[in-house]
């Protein structure tokens, strides 16, 4: 059993507040890719060295395979571990570093080399097996960290931004061999990262922290179509969700931004009020003729980015900045007055109190993706 569960866990140094973890609970299934995404500072990597054995838990329980693991060692917990700064030995070269916990392990010479050299193959490192690591580049150091972990076949593996220091294109080809190699053996795998992309594309669930609260944990594509709180909905999607305040009129069911821009809704459990609302810059759209479900409006372009395939084009709602993504190559520029759609199938609307999710308009949940055609 590779079930890993936190029960009131928090964390502080000395008797000196804030926590820097605080009353976190959630459980991490056996064979689950979980993926720990937040701001810097927010306890990820703490969490993830609690778990490790590394850091003392303040308050709280922490179960390893239902067995109460708080006072265990690190050897105890049978975890492999990516460190974001390497965590190497400086004089053993790569060869040795990738198999030392092998050998520690006593594993035979035959199996030591076997999962070495899939490694290495793997990580594009065979050609360094010599090299110490002072003689590699901060990337050929993170894949000799990576390399050490696959090697050791451990039911858990944590890692810490383990792509930070690697470029776009092995970025991009590390995160879905990452993903593989965790199919393939089946480990629990917490990934600590910063980066939306690695979160949303990775992980069977995320879990968004913030201050060392969990703000809200999920399967990637609910938290991103339904956010709990303005926090998530801003952090979590590139560019960020737009929001601004709208007031909504129970009796006439209409939803005010401002006099220029008004959407009729129905939204029966809400009260007539001021509310935070939220709109994905991929829900506004390019205005459509004779189509009486939709909201345009005119705004003045202040900001263009083309991305090859994508525009990104913003403009001003109240005091707010908002993005659009259009879809193809726009020639717009700063100044330029153009018509714009809103699409009211998509708007989040949010407590102004309390910042608590009240109500989202979009439909499309996991269940209802659509799954392509299959031969």
């Amino acid at each position: 059993m590779s079930e890993v569960e936190l029960l009131s866990v928090s964390k502080l140094y000395g008797n000196k507040q804030p926590y820097i973890i605080k009353n976190l609970s959630v459980t991490i299934e056996s064979g689950e890719f979980f993926v720990i995404v937040g701001p810097s500072g927010c306890g990820k990597s703490t969490l993830l060295r609690m778990i490790a054995g590394l850091e003392d838990i303040s308050e709280g329980v922490l179960r390893i395979g239902g067995e109460m693991a708080n006072h265990w060692s690190p050897s105890q917990r049978d975890i492999s571990m990516v460190f974001q700064n390497y965590a190497l030995y400086p004089h053993l070269n790569v060869r040795e570093n990738i198999i030392f916990g092998l050998r520690v392990k006593k594993i035979s010479h035959e199996e030591r080399e076997k999962r070495l050299l899939e490694a290495c193959e793997m990580l594009n490192l065979t050609d360094y097996l010599n090299r110490k690591p002072r003689e590699l580049s901060g990337g050929q150091r993170q894949r000799v960290a990576l390399a050490r972990a696959i090697v050791s076949q451990s039911p858990i593996c944590l890692m810490d931004e383990p792509l930070s220091n690697l470029d776009a294109k092995l970025r991009a080809h590390m995160r879905s061999e990452i993903r593989k190699i965790q199919r393939q053996f089946g480990t629990t795998m917490i990934y600590v990262t910063h980066d939306q992309v690695e979160a949303m594309t990775m992980g069977d669930r995320m879990m968004i922290l913030n201050q060392g609260e969990i703000q809200q944990i999920g399967r990637p594509i609910d938290i991103y179509n339904h956010p709990a709180n303005t926090f998530v909905a801003s952090f979590i999607g590139s560019p960020q969700m737009n929001m601004c305040e709208a007031y909504y009129d129970g009796t006439s069911q209409e939803l005010r931004i401002n006099n220029d821009l008004k959407l009729t809704m129905a939204l029966p459990k809400l009260k007539t009020s001021t509310y935070i609302i939220g709109l994905r810059p991929e829900y506004i759209h390019i205005p459509q003729p004779n189509n009486s479900n939709q909201t345009t409006v005119q705004v003045v372009i202040n900001h263009v980015e083309l991305l090859g395939n994508d525009t990104l084009f913003s403009f001003q709602v109240n005091d707010q900045q908002w993005t659009a993504k259009w879809n193809g190559q726009w020639l717009f520029e700063p100044g330029d007055k153009i018509s714009i759609a809103l699409d009211a199938d998509a708007i989040c609307v949010f407590d102004k109190g309390t910042r608590q999710l009240v109500h989202s308009s979009i439909k499309q949940d996991h269940d209802e993706l659509q799954k392509g055609v299959l031969a």
